[in-house]
């Protein structure tokens, strides 16, 4: 079976995200996607950490949703090992840098930008200030 891990904040759920999801899930059997706790985001959100797993959780595309730890960043990635990581096209996240932590793990998931998805129209800072 292959394993997908997706990341994000996923605040106001929208039709990006969904495509985002079904990127991923194009890629192996089994998605799993790591909703950002409140603590860690970096971003201001409407919804808190359990509102937006909840509706995460809700998507048929989307076999599992879990929070992401609040000390160890790599947990999830440790205990599930991926055979994908896939990272939001505005993700601020060094892929080479990324990788070279989890070649230290010893963990060698192939990373995986997704494309964006009418990013004028679907994306949770726009939709936010509606």
């Amino acid at each position: 079976m292959t394993t997908v891990i997706c990341f994000g904040t996923f605040d106001h759920l929208h039709q990006g995200h969904l495509n985002y999801f079904l990127q991923a899930k194009e890629l192996g059997d089994y998605l799993i996607v790591v909703v950002a706790r409140d603590k860690n985001t970096n971003k201001e959100t409407t919804y808190n950490e359990n509102q937006r797993l909840k509706e995460v959780k809700q998507q048929q595309i989307v076999d599992e949703a879990v929070l992401g730890d609040l000390e160890d960043k790599y947990k999830i990635i440790k205990e599930k090992n991926p055979d994908f990581l896939c990272l939001g096209y505005d993700q601020e996240i060094d892929e080479n840098k990324l990788k070279e932590e989890l070649v230290k793990l010893n963990l060698f998931p192939e990373i995986k930008r997704m494309n964006p998805y009418q990013e004028d129209k679907y994306k949770s800072s726009l939709i936010r200030n509606k």
